[in-house]
């Protein structure tokens, strides 16, 4: 009965609490569900390991109750802070970190819940098993053994896993996140003009400025770029997470990046701040207007829906850039390829950028067969999985078809189509990368098949 009148005081405190919310802060109310989820998750695993707890010495109960329940707590505290002062107390770096880590600590709980669940869920199943044989006057066993039972090992191994879980992605975010992979292709092309063999193309995408706690980290970046010497430098969209004002701090690092013929960008999803409640349309519009200046600062050539076409009097190279296109119902369809390759049908080899991949799937396979080679991001690699020699797993192969890396198809016409999947320089929800590190890829074009 005690344990009853517990969570019936829990659950009508958070009822009162909820109103109480609802009547003060009625735009921010439906922050509260959330936290009475994460509240509930946090209580259901500490009644499994609150016992172990309590065998410890005075001191260590107080110091372990303490940090089981600080993340809970510095959430809270933010929370009514952000509500009372109407923005965020943190500064940019500090928010990043602050966050990051109270996701760390979620994730990593949410393993040995799930354990813990399944442990419950048997032992409910055994005990009605044992009642039915009881009714019916079976002969029941009962193991008195010292044995490990079945949910105390599901406990302990949720909670083995959640700890590594924990400490890989802490390591993610303090180590991973900036160290940044050149991944080297060739491609060899057999209509390429031998005016454009050896061609070097620097591809980068997924910048997502708004969660880059360091500027160091950036001009690192932009510094192994241009010390590959590329001939054209390839954006393939989402420079920002929501506002292009995320990108203002960074525009003097950016503005160092060098190509010797141009840098050529495309929008993401995440460029058109469609993911921001705006006070008016106007407002929007004008958040997009200073993504448009800044390009034009930073002496990036935006294609949306458009192509640029060199030729070198051997034949022609056509540089093509889509608007995002994305297949799922939530992503923007602006992209328009037939639009963008007016002028360019004629180009012997056509080179696409676009920022999700599934434009190459749904659209380019299907009805512009003459692209050869597409350049995409998007995905990130999930931030997250295993890349080791013959090891190639991401939680984002179960999302995308395509979600990492190079990928060929023929055409019914036997023409080769290729696409490139770039993981990403930045991040974003997750502040870090693990096993799937932020990339910078180096294209050369080869004459040949």
């Amino acid at each position: 009965m005690k344990r009853f009148f517990q969570i019936l005081g829990i659950i009508i405190a958070i009822v009162i609490a909820y109103f109480i919310v609802l009547q003060l802060y009625p735009k921010n109310a439906g922050r509260f569900p959330f936290l009475v989820v994460l509240f509930f998750g946090d209580y259901y695993l500490w009644r499994s390991i609150r016992e172990w707890v309590l065998r410890k010495g005075k001191a260590i109960v107080y110091l372990l109750t303490m940090l089981y329940w600080l993340p809970f707590g510095m959430l809270i505290v933010d929370t009514l802070l952000t509500l009372a002062l109407h923005e965020t107390v943190w500064n940019r770096p500090v928010e990043i970190y602050f966050y990051g880590f109270i996701f760390v600590v979620y994730v990593s709980k949410l393993i040995p819940i799930l354990f813990l669940l399944l442990a419950d869920i048997i032992r409910g199943l055994r005990y009605l098993l044992f009642k039915m044989r009881a009714k019916r006057r079976e002969n029941v066993a009962v193991d008195t053994s010292k044995r490990i039972t079945r949910s105390e090992f599901l406990k302990t191994t949720g909670l083995v896993r959640g700890g590594l879980l924990f400490s890989g992605l802490l390591v993610g975010m303090v180590k991973w996140a900036f160290d940044f992979k050149i991944h080297r292709h060739r491609v060899h092309l057999p209509n390429l003009p031998i005016s454009f063999d050896g061609l070097r193309i620097v591809q980068i995408s997924d910048i997502h400025l708004g969660s880059w706690a360091s500027k160091q980290a950036l001009r690192e970046a932009i510094h192994r770029i241009n010390e590959l010497e590329p001939d054209l430098v390839f954006f393939t969209g989402d420079l920002v997470n929501s506002k292009t004002n995320e990108a203002f701090a960074f525009e003097e690092i950016l503005a160092e990046l060098r190509a010797s013929t141009a840098i050529y960008a495309t929008l993401g999803n995440h460029d058109y701040g469609d993911y921001v409640r705006w006070p008016s349309k106007a407002a929007k519009q004008e958040n997009m207007q200073q993504l448009y200046d800044l390009y034009k600062r930073l002496g990036w050539e935006l294609l949306n829906n458009e192509n640029r076409i060199y030729d070198n009097g051997d034949g022609k190279l056509a540089v093509i850039g889509v608007e995002n296109w994305g297949d799922f119902g939530r992503f923007s369809k602006h992209g328009d390829l037939g639009k963008a390759i007016i002028g360019a049908e004629d180009a012997r080899v056509k080179l696409l950028l676009s920022h999700d991949p599934s434009h190459w799937d749904k659209v380019v396979t299907e009805r512009f067969r003459d692209i050869d080679l597409t350049f995409a991001g998007h995905t990130h690699g999930f931030q997250f999985g295993i890349e080791i020699k013959n090891i190639k797993w991401s939680p984002a192969q179960y999302i995308y078809k395509h979600w990492a890396g190079m990928y060929e198809m023929f055409s019914p016409e036997s023409q080769l189509q290729r696409l490139y999947v770039n993981r990403g320089l930045g991040n974003i929800g997750y502040p870090g990368r693990v096993g799937i590190l932020p990339e910078i890829t180096l294209m050369e074009l080869m004459k040949g098949s």
